[in-house]
């Protein structure tokens, strides 16, 4: 058995564009739950969105702003990450407020 697939990866990106009032943390909260991710999205007073990604492969994270990218009402302009520390009990994606 390997053990890699056993690490937990988990990132926040920083998405700037036109994010908020199109559907953003709907379908990215869709799409985290189709790739079995946990985290959450939140909108920010600037206009961006924070996503916190979290799940055992990080090209699931790819895919995910890969699917945001291809919604016609979204724009992403700019995209910032940071790798953070995994939350080892966290079990769902949520929308925070």
């Amino acid at each position: 058995m390997s053990f890699d697939n056993m690490t937990l990866y988990r990132r926040e990106y920083r998405i700037y564009g036109r994010v908020q009032g199109v559907g953003f943390r709907y379908t990215v909260t869709w799409l985290a739950r189709t790739y079995g991710l946990t985290g959450w999205v939140r909108n920010e007073y600037d206009g961006s969105v924070t996503v916190v990604l979290q799940g055992r492969n990080t090209s699931d994270f790819d895919c995910i702003l890969a699917g945001l990218d291809r919604d016609r009402y979204i724009r992403i302009d700019e995209v910032e990450y940071r790798d953070i520390s995994p939350v080892e009990d966290e079990k769902t994606f949520s929308v925070r407020r």
